[in-house]
Parts: structure tokens; sequence; C-alpha cells
């Protein structure tokens, strides 16, 4: 099966838009506070991830991976909780120009999928692991590179200063969790391809610098991250 990224002049804001979900309801702002995330953690609810895989499109040996959900915790004044995330480089070999979470293959000197998405934050942006505290896991992702994704969550404190790895980021930036938590933000498409139908959602989010397209595996995490917070 052919990536998405490999069709010629395939553009994922192209794709129409099949459905949005403002029929489901927010997160409430008190469940999106420092205390109430770490008690859903401690506490968690029965609920089911909504996504799990994507259509596989290698036969390669599937990968540990693990990428950091890092929720910043800017002062409600200052506009609430954001969620840290990284454009990556257009010349990567997966996932080139994509919103992703800052994160890569697990290594064997990791001492588990928490080492590997705090070490992967510090080498992609220079997060520094003394301003994270982790506080929880959603469960595994597995995208179409064969990649099996632990998305770690933590909590932020402000005041870090980002250094950007060239190789692999081009921009970093913040999306208020709010917004992410609002299915009214959540946009599902549908493509078909090669006799399969594959879907995926879309969180389009408005900044300074324009749009910042997050779709794919990172909006697949984030829908899994609201499915867990409004169980």
């Amino acid at each position: 099966m052919t990536p998405l990224s490999k069709l010629p002049n395939f553009d994922p804001r192209n794709v129409p838009v099949i459905g949005v979900d403002r029929h489901l309801p927010a997160v409430p702002p008190s469940q999106l506070l420092p205390d109430a995330l770490r008690q859903r953690f401690l506490m968690p609810p029965d609920w089911q991830p909504e996504v799990r895989a994507e259509p596989r499109f290698t036969d390669r040996v599937p990968r540990q991976a693990a990428v950091l959900i890092p929720i910043v915790l800017h002062a409600l004044a200052q506009g609430g909780p954001t969620v840290l995330l990284t454009e990556r480089t257009s010349h990567m070999s997966t996932h080139a120009g994509q919103i992703a979470f800052p994160g890569g293959k697990v290594d064997a000197s990791d001492a588990d999928v928490s080492a590997a998405a705090l070490r992967e934050a510090w080498e992609e942006v220079g997060l520094a692991s003394h301003y994270v505290q982790v506080i929880g896991r959603l469960p595994e992702y597995v995208t179409g590179t064969a990649f099996i994704v632990t998305p770690v969550v933590a909590l932020v404190q402000p005041g870090f200063t980002l250094v950007h790895q060239p190789d692999e980021v081009a921009d970093a930036f913040e999306v208020p969790l709010a917004f992410l938590m609002d299915p009214a933000h959540h946009r599902r498409h549908a493509f078909a391809w090669e006799g399969v139908q594959r879907e995926w959602f879309s969180m389009p989010y408005q900044d300074a610098q324009g749009e910042r397209f997050i779709w794919g595996a990172t909006a697949g995490m984030l829908r899994n991250f609201y499915r867990f917070l409004s169980a």
C-alpha cells in the first residue's frame, strides 16, 4: 500500500471533510487543570481509544517508539494550558513537514518509553527534563510506517527555552489544550486509493504564523486523549 505522502501532489488539506464532531461535548475547563489531569491518570475511567492503528504500507519489522504530549502550564490569565507541538522538516524520510509531538524510536539505552520520550524532546527541541513531570501514558498507536507509538503525557512548567534540532524540526509552537479537547474542532476526512478507504482526523489551528494543519497520527492520538479525558 502506498503511503499518502508518496502520492503525486497529495495534500491532506484538499481532501474533503466528511464531518465535524460539533455534537460531542468539549472537556470542561476544570478538567484541563494540573490537579485534574494528574487525578485522571491516577484513577483512570473505563474507556476505549477511538483510533488504534493506521493502514500499514511497509513490511518492515515494527519498532517501538514514544512521543511526549507536553502540556505547558500557562496561567489561566495567559490563556491556560497549551500543548507543545513541532513541525517536522520537509526532508525527513517519514512524515516530512507534518505536525508532530516530540518523539522517536525507543533506544536500547532508554530505561522505558517515558525515558525515550523525554530524551527525544531534549534532542529535538531542547526541552530540559527538569521542567517536565510525566503523569501517565495513553494506549499504543500504530502508524502506517510500522511504529508502535506510546504517547507519554507530561506537565511542563513554563520558563524553558527551546533550541530546535535543525535536521529534524522546522518549528515549534503551542496550541491551547482547550481548543484540542473540543470536538467542534475535530474534522473527519476520507480518501479512497488503491481500493482502500483511508480515514483520519484533522484539527487545523490558526496562529500568527498561519494555519497549523494537525492531522494523521498526531490528530489520532489527540482524539484518543479527548476520549480519555471525556470518558
